[in-house]
């Protein structure tokens, strides 16, 4: 079973905007095309706390070994959470335009 952390919007400018939310945490978020990528291993996204404009995370572009569709693996970190991978996927329902980050447990 998934756990969904964050639902998200895209944009027009290739952002996503949405809410990180767990049992102790709700906070806006985006993940902004990291415009300023100088290696292979950057980041992709910069994810920021929208009403602080702190990073509190980041995105990798990825493609999926078992079908070959395109995703972002996201990492979030923050003294509150520690750290928290997932990955972005299309939101339940099918809703253009809408995805989800999934948690990925550790387990």
């Amino acid at each position: 079973m998934a756990t969904t952390i964050a639902t998200l919007t895209e944009k027009t400018d290739g952002s996503l905007e949405g809410v990180f939310a767990t049992i102790r945490v709700n906070a806006p978020i985006a993940l902004i095309p990291n415009a300023n990528k100088a290696s292979e291993e950057a980041p992709d996204y910069r994810i920021i706390h929208r009403k602080t404009g702190f990073e509190i995370g980041a995105g990798w572009n990825r493609i999926s070994r078992q079908t070959g569709e395109e995703y972002i693996s996201t990492k979030l970190e923050a003294p509150e959470i520690g750290v928290i991978f997932g990955n972005v996927a299309p939101a339940h329902g099918g809703e253009p335009g809408k995805k989800v980050i999934l948690w990925n447990s550790p387990a």
